[in-house]
């Protein structure tokens, strides 16, 4: 961080929103670290690149010498965040709540320096509340309050069923809050209403309201939806460093400056003087590379950085296949002999027809050569299959 980078210049990067501005400054100049809470509901074995963009927020204020609280809410995940969602979303069980929580401990570290944060789990003090603390603290809040929320409001509208206990999902979101006696509450931009129900709670029970800070959904590889699983547009940051790097050698020139106020730790300093060298004519092609060696560096050390970034180059550059292929084996059936129906069936694509257009396309290759016949055929044997640039298997058909 440069000397001319001032607090508030990092505060606000990449943000969405930051309420109440005024009330954060004040709060900046009460002379003690600020209480720093986010909340993660476990609802995935798993974190990808998009969720981190709020870890990384976490990371800046505790590297501004703020006191962070990373918040599992193993017990609001009992109850399921209805956000977005237009019915009531199943509930998930303790046993996978509790896995879960373990996996995101390990992957967090990966960006929050682990003895300067704490670590806590709503269930500990929700848990100890009393049926009467619960009607207490549902006085607080309006149906109709409830009701100027979004997902609420359109499925009240639509008549769509709204569980009584979805109501309490934001309630205790905004008590935990409360308890932590939050300076300061960072989520996701369709989080807005649970921040906000927590800064009502806090005047409630007689607290300085914390301020809230928004940050938007990162957007996908294909630059239009935001990053998700269930899109397949997604980076995991438990992908191998070389698909990790290939992924990332993949977003698009424009993508790559929202990924790098997002995603890297450079100052906006540097990127921005980067972006003046493109328009100059660099070529984006060596800013990208700088992203993806820091990206794949964080999640699995320096050489493995070193080494996917020589790979990349290897296999773009001079067109080698990579030294490590996925092997899978394939018993060849009546039916199953055809090249799009052993290349889906090795998952190397999600469908037969999207192995139809690989091979029409030209995208295809078998041993290094090209095929274009999709009725193709290959025999029994030992064949390196590749799609595209990025997608290679060693395929044994027996």
């Amino acid at each position: 961080m440069s000397e001319t980078t001032t607090e508030m210049e990092v505060v606000k990067r990449g943000i969405n929103e930051l309420l109440v501005e005024e009330e954060f400054v004040e709060k900046l100049k009460m002379g003690r670290p600020l209480r720093i809470k986010a909340g993660f509901d476990p609802t995935a074995p798993d974190l990808h690149l998009g969720h981190t963009v709020l870890l990384n927020k976490l990371r800046q204020f505790q590297d501004l010498g703020h006191e962070i609280f990373f918040l599992i809410g193993d017990f609001t995940g009992l109850i399921g965040d209805p956000t977005g969602k237009n019915k009531t979303r199943p509930p998930l069980t303790k046993k996978f709540i509790e896995e879960n929580s373990e996996t995101y401990k390990e992957q967090v570290f990966k960006i929050l320096d682990a003895n300067k944060t704490k670590v806590v789990f709503n269930s500990d003090w929700i848990n100890k509340l009393v049926p009467a603390d619960i009607v207490k603290l549902s006085s607080n809040y309006t149906v109709a309050r409830m009701l100027e929320r979004d997902d609420f409001e359109k499925r009240y509208k639509g008549g769509h069923p709204i569980a009584l206990h979805e109501f309490l999902y934001p309630l205790i979101q905004g008590y935990d809050s409360v308890y932590l006696r939050a300076d300061v509450e960072i989520g996701g931009a369709d989080q807005k209403f649970n921040l906000l129900v927590g800064r009502e709670l806090q005047k409630h029970y007689g607290q300085k309201p914390q301020c809230i800070l928004t940050m938007p959904l990162l957007e996908g590889l294909d630059g239009v939806n935001k990053m998700s699983k269930s899109l397949n547009n997604y980076i995991a940051i438990t992908d191998s460093p070389d698909d990790m790097f290939g992924k990332l050698m993949s977003v698009s020139d424009d993508l790559m400056w929202r990924y790098l106020e997002l995603l890297s730790f450079e100052s906006m300093e540097v990127i921005n003087s980067w972006r003046k060298e493109t328009e100059a004519g660099r070529n984006p092609k060596e800013i990208k590379v700088a992203l993806a060696t820091e990206i794949v560096t964080r999640f699995h050390g320096v050489q493995p950085g070193k080494n996917a970034k020589a790979e990349f180059e290897a296999r773009f550059k001079q067109g080698a296949i990579p030294k490590e292929l996925r092997e899978v084996e394939i018993k060849l059936s009546e039916g199953q002999r055809t090249l799009p129906q052993i290349i889906k069936q090795a998952g190397l694509t999600s469908s037969s027809s999207e192995a139809i257009r690989a091979i029409v396309q030209g995208a295809v290759r078998i041993d290094g050569s090209k095929i274009v016949d999709k009725s193709f055929s290959p025999s029994e044997g030992v064949y390196v299959v590749q799609i595209g640039k990025r997608r290679f298997a060693k395929l044994r058909l027996s």
